[in-house]
């Protein structure tokens, strides 16, 4: 299995617009942070977790010239704010594979109703085929994929685990029973806004706490705000195990 860091950003990404923070003049590339998304590929099969505004530019960016599904963790539009550029994916494969829950489905059938409608539509848009993921197991090709259930301050999120790697995004509360899903994971990626508590995200300690109990081998911090600090900087403070993601980073399993 390979994994690819599309985007390791928050909702804004880093550089922010017209911001004069040190971060955001960074000139190190690992301080340049698209919005937040990954790549998961193994066998034949590829499959995209969430779909933001930086879509385009992050699939040139690593050419991957076929995706077999996109999978969404919710519904903000900093993972789902890309969709209209499913199409060239669309030109050459047909009609696209969603997965999300319910209510997911739900809102992107209204922020992208000349994409869901099946009545007079208008030539070159694309088309999709939808699947409901409810809190249980689902398949991805010849994969098994076990969602993890969190909570976005209020909002419902899906965190995802593909055998032995996790992806938990946008969480803030994940309740035990979520967690026991986790055991046994090699890599977990969580996200780590930054170090000062905020409302809808795990800061930094308390995404080290969340690592803890799940210990996995090694773990990558993501959905990071130019507030965390350089990325060289934070990274000598992390534990051994524990590493800042950053655009365009890949591992293997």
């Amino acid at each position: 299995m390979k994994i690819t860091f599309l985007g390791t950003g928050t909702s804004q990404g880093i550089p922010v617009i017209g911001s004069d923070h040190p971060v955001c003049l960074s000139l190190n590339p690992k301080d340049k942070r698209l919005r937040v998304s990954v790549l998961v590929e193994w066998d034949d099969f590829a499959y995209v977790v969430d779909c933001g505004p930086d879509f385009r530019q992050q699939m040139l960016r690593v050419n991957c010239k076929k995706i077999d599904g996109i999978v969404f963790t919710h519904e903000h539009a900093d993972h789902t704010a890309g969709l209209d550029d499913i199409r060239p994916y669309y030109f050459r494969q047909g009609d696209i594979p969603f997965y999300a829950h319910k209510r997911v489905l739900g809102e992107l059938r209204k922020r992208f109703d000349y994409i869901f409608t099946t009545k007079d539509k208008y030539p070159g848009v694309p088309s999709v085929i939808q699947h409901e993921i409810k809190n249980e197991p689902f398949m991805l090709g010849n994969l098994q994929v076990i969602p993890i259930n969190g909570y976005h301050h209020k909002l419902q999120v899906f965190g995802f685990r593909f055998g032995d790697f996790a992806y938990l995004t946008d969480m803030k509360t994940v309740a035990d029973e979520e967690i026991k899903k986790l055991k046994g994971v090699k890599v977990l990626v969580v996200n780590a806004l930054r170090e000062k508590e905020h409302l809808s995200h795990f800061n930094v300690a308390e995404a080290l706490a969340f690592i803890e109990e799940v210990m996995p081998e090694t773990a990558y911090l993501t959905h990071i705000s130019h507030y965390l600090g350089f990325h060289d900087e934070v990274q000598q403070k992390l534990p051994e195990n524990v590493f800042l993601a950053y655009d365009n980073l890949q591992l293997e399993l």
